[in-house]
């Protein structure tokens, strides 16, 4: 399985996160327990994002690193923290061109896209869902559907994407609208925590245990709240 990218902020990160309770040892990845009958063991899913995908809060380990220990998928983890979808500055970092980076050759099952929070607090262009392309992939619409028509026509596999939990931000508000908009029009299953009335509803204790700030989980939030979500939606379209 492949890392998030590691860099001397990614360290400073460690070094900030390692004292969180929710990064505590009896949450490590490395001590669950494999699911031998797991539905989706020896599925290759690749995984696209940024810091929440990385796992930049939670010493690196993120859903993806969580359904490979527990239920044994062969998970190669796309993602570099600070990243955007929307591709307007043309310098290899955003979610479209690192997937074109990925060989057309491997063997993919699925595709996991995560809805990035940084096109949001750097205020890229949202742009609208169109009825077909070639899509601005400038915009967040337009890298969104561009992503989802790049992996279906490349590697044939059923493409994911997935929002963070509720936090207050109208920009994203407004990013995880067009991607139900999106999702809508181009059939795409929306692992959507942000509107989740059950991951909502847990208590402030839980809360502070699972968030490292609003946006990162710490490695409980990841183990415990975000990847049973992730295992369920997965079953559903792979098993």
């Amino acid at each position: 399985m492949t890392t998030g990218a590691y860099d001397e902020p990614q360290r400073k990160a460690n070094d900030e996160a390692a004292s969180h309770p929710g990064n505590a040892a009896c949450y490590d990845v490395s001590i669950m327990a494999p699911d031998r009958t797991s539905p989706l063991r020896g599925k290759a899913i690749a995984f696209l994002g940024s810091s929440v995908t990385v796992g930049a809060l939670s010493l690196g380990q993120a859903c993806a690193d969580y359904l490979a220990r527990i239920d044994g998928v062969l998970a190669l983890k796309e993602a570099v923290s600070g990243t955007t979808l929307a591709d307007d500055e043309h310098d290899g970092s955003s979610y479209v061109e690192r997937l074109r980076t990925i060989p057309a050759a491997t063997h993919l099952d699925a595709l996991v896209c995560q809805l990035s929070t940084n096109d949001a607090w750097k205020g890229k262009a949202m742009g609208s869902v169109a009825a077909e392309g070639p899509y601005d992939t400038a915009t967040v619409a337009g890298a969104i559907q561009d992503v989802i028509a790049y992996a279906r026509a490349t590697w044939g596999c059923p493409v994911l994407f997935y929002t963070g939990t509720y936090f207050e931000s109208a920009e994203y508000a407004q990013m995880v609208a067009l991607l139900a908009q999106a999702s809508e029009l181009m059939d795409v299953p929306v692992i959507d925590l942000y509107h989740d009335e059950e991951m909502r509803a847990v208590t402030p204790e839980d809360y502070a245990l699972y968030m490292h700030d609003p946006v990162h989980p710490t490695k409980a939030g990841y183990g415990l709240w975000w990847t049973p979500k992730f295992r369920e939606a997965l079953v559903r379209v792979l098993a």
